[in-house]
């Protein structure tokens, strides 16, 4: 039974990338409940127009918020916020991506909006340093102070923010075992990663007995880029039968330390295939999937690598082992460290049973604990009691 009279949420995220990556999944199934949505981010006319044609039951609102943090740009955000959210009068507001989220949590805390909704999917502070550390440290808990309730996408960073007096636990938790949107198994068809694996090879002319180390997400020192090329060039001396398949937008080189962004550039073995469409295919052709990150919220680079049955190397900080087995699904490595990595994916390679076991292990993992219709299914029950909407 739906309400006579729909409760009304709105959905903020700094730019549209992110509603299409991470909301779209669940907007269908906010409607069947008969909860009444409202988009709102950067958008220009052409995304706001498509996205009314996918989705004709959702309201939309373009507001454009500045990049990087400055005074006047924040200002005028939480200012237009604070003007749409009192006119709108929502029921819950929820919001996620930095900007969006700190410009959300005052402005809807202004308008004491009663479900005050933050989707913590990571924290920029944590690698900052010095006064930017502080300075972002303190935008993310006057984030979570507003916020009547903070759902971050991973148990470790759930556990890390409590025990750093971030939030508490009875304002606080995550979504079954974590992610921002569970992993559609159906793109991840491991009985096709044979085929996929094939395709990707001739795709990129990746020669048959080449092992391919696999990496997905931007180019940038907080991935761990510098350590991923340090330790691949590293292998290469006594591996040269290798691949490093770099599967991500080419955004922060500014960040590469000099020497190692020629070798990223210039390196025959390493495949650049700025952004993709069919990233479980690319997966597919790994041999080892490494995610060196300095920060992720959850890590969801993955636990897609384990729905296709490969085994990851990832970094011990609380998104990613929130998101993997370690000695099961994979291996964990210290943040920093080039020569971690060199001995993970060593192990690995070394020992093809090993690998293969592990890859099983890991798409068990994600089937068990990840599938994307149990995690929406979830997510809207909870919507549903915050809402106070009975079911």
């Amino acid at each position: 039974m739906h309400n006579k009279t729909p409760k009304r949420i709105c959905i903020v995220t700094t730019l549209w990338s992110s509603i299409n990556n991470w909301i779209k999944p669940f907007l269908s199934e906010y409607h069947k409940n008969g909860i009444d949505v409202t988009i709102v981010c950067n958008m220009d006319e052409e995304y706001e127009s498509n996205l009314k044609k996918e989705y004709p039951f959702i309201h939309t609102h373009a507001i454009s918020f500045p990049r990087g943090m400055n005074a006047l740009g924040s200002l005028k955000s939480i200012l237009a916020l604070t003007r749409y959210f009192r006119k709108e009068k929502f029921d819950l507001v929820q919001y996620s991506t930095p900007n969006a989220s700190f410009y959300s949590s005052v402005a809807s805390w202004i308008n004491r909006v009663p479900v005050r909704l933050y989707c913590q999917w990571g924290m920029v502070y944590v690698t900052k340093r010095g006064f930017a550390r502080k300075i972002t440290e303190t935008i993310e808990r006057i984030t979570c102070k507003c916020s009547t309730i903070v759902q971050p996408d991973s148990i470790g960073n759930l556990n890390f923010c409590r025990a750093n007096g971030l939030y508490s636990a009875d304002k606080s938790c995550v979504i079954w075992n974590g992610s921002a949107k569970g992993i559609d198994l159906s793109q991840y068809d491991i009985s096709k990663k044979d085929e996929y694996a094939t395709e990707i090879r001739k795709r990129y002319n990746i020669p048959y007995n080449h092992k391919i180390i696999g990496f997905v997400g931007r180019l940038g020192r907080e991935k761990g880029c510098n350590e991923l090329f340090d330790a691949f060039k590293t292998l290469k001396r006594t591996k040269p039968d290798i691949t490093l398949l770099f599967v991500g937008p080419i955004e922060k080189e500014d960040t590469i330390y000099s020497d190692l962004l020629d070798y990223f550039r210039n390196e025959p073995s390493i495949i650049k295939t700025d952004r993709v469409s069919d990233v479980p295919k690319h997966m597919a052709a790994m041999d080892v999937c490494v995610l060196p990150s300095y920060r992720e919220g959850f890590g969801m680079s993955v636990v897609e690598a384990s729905a296709m049955g490969i085994p990851v190397v990832a970094t011990k900080y609380p998104g990613p082992s929130s998101a993997m087995e370690n000695g099961v699904t994979g291996i964990e490595i210290e943040i920093g460290d080039s020569a971690a990595i060199v001995d993970a994916v060593t192990e690995l390679l070394d020992s093809p049973t090993k690998c293969a076991q592990m890859g099983k292990n890991g798409r068990k993992f994600a089937e068990d604990r990840f599938e994307q219709k149990q995690f929406i299914h979830r997510l809207i029950q909870n919507r549903l009691n915050l809402l106070g909407i009975q079911q």
